[in-house]
């Protein structure tokens, strides 16, 4: 009986990583600033808070047509 694992070879070494040039990388922050100062933007469009309106309607004012 053979009790012995058979021996795994190794595995190749992982591939080159690519340098980025500096304008890529500038651009792409550039880009994500932008986006960033679009988004804040529209943060104060919003007048109520997660959960919406929070308060009671005004419902007993009569109109014009159901008086």
């Amino acid at each position: 009986m053979c009790l012995s694992t058979p021996k795994v070879p190794s595995p190749p070494p992982p591939p080159p990583v690519a340098a980025e040039d500096d304008e890529a990388i500038r651009a792409r922050q550039d880009a994500e600033r932008r986006r960033l100062r679009l988004a804040r933007g529209r943060s104060a469009t919003i007048l109520t808070g997660g959960l919406g309106d929070s308060e009671a309607a005004v419902s007993t004012r009569k109109t014009l047509l159901g008086q």
